[in-house]
């Protein structure tokens, strides 16, 4: 494997010898490293941290270090990284704790630009795009294809629903309904489907159309939640992407963003 001379790696580490770590990277006893990963420079990772294939790490991030919760008393919790990420200069990743599962957790194919910091619990799933400076607060949900913009706050508990874009500069308090755009104009409100991106990643018009009529419903028609969701399985088609925006609803633990 190509190791730094610079580097400080313990031998109680796990590096795949298809690894590459760049110049002053440090690496705990408790990390395992995948094939094709590259450490670029000055890279810090600790605890246990599991690290999958071919993913890319820049200068200054930290990943796998304890989490900033009082009530970590030291458990053995973890952090895991999957495959084919991109994770930006001075990223923070850090590890689970017992109130949350125990696990912090980062999927398949996602962007994490610069300075983005991944708290405690936080589950990530795959192929979202996290911009400069998006922070998370513990136990956040993070469905696959999520944009979230920058400089955006996500409150603790919080879930962002699959194929949902966050406009910049947006403060979430409640859960993102899937499939929508929401942004921050003075305060927080749904714009309707993400129709851009749904239509980039191959969606019809027969999926979207039905999606965009339910957002009506729900947050512009006046109907409280429960009469708007017996609107929309009576007049709007139910296509795969409304039933799981319907399920998405009702499973809201702390309400929506409307």
């Amino acid at each position: 494997m190509a190791i730094h001379p610079t580097a400080i790696v313990d031998p109680k580490s796990e590096i795949s010898s298809q690894a590459d770590v760049g110049p002053y990277c440090i690496i705990g006893p408790g990390v395992t490293i995948g094939a094709g990963t590259r450490l670029l420079a000055h890279i810090y990772l600790d605890g246990k941290l599991t690290i999958g294939e071919g993913n890319t790490f820049y200068p200054y991030c930290s990943c796998g270090v304890a989490p900033q919760d009082k009530k970590y008393k030291g458990e053995a919790s973890e952090a895991r990284i999957g495959n084919h990420n991109s994770i930006r200069e001075f990223v923070t990743i850090h590890r689970g704790t017992e109130g949350g599962g125990m696990v912090t957790s980062i999927g398949d194919n996602n962007l994490l630009m610069a300075y983005v910091h991944v708290a405690h619990d936080v589950v990530i799933h795959n192929n979202t795009i996290l911009a400069n400076n998006v922070t998370f607060a513990g136990h956040v949900i993070v469905e696959d294809n999520v944009n979230i913009g920058g400089l955006s706050a996500i409150h603790q508990f919080v879930r962002i629903g699959r194929n949902a874009i966050v406009g910049s500069y947006s403060v979430i308090k409640q859960d993102v309904l899937p499939y929508s755009t929401t942004a921050s104009d003075h305060e927080v409100k749904v714009y309707g489907a993400n129709r851009i991106g749904l239509e980039r990643s191959g969606f019809s018009s027969d999926a979207i159309e039905p999606l965009q009529n339910s957002f009506r419903l729900l947050t512009r028609s006046g109907l409280n939640t429960t009469q708007a969701l017996s609107k929309i399985e009576d007049e709007i088609p139910q296509t795969s992407e409304v039933k799981q925006l319907l399920e998405f609803v009702r499973s809201s633990r702390h309400g929506f963003v409307k």
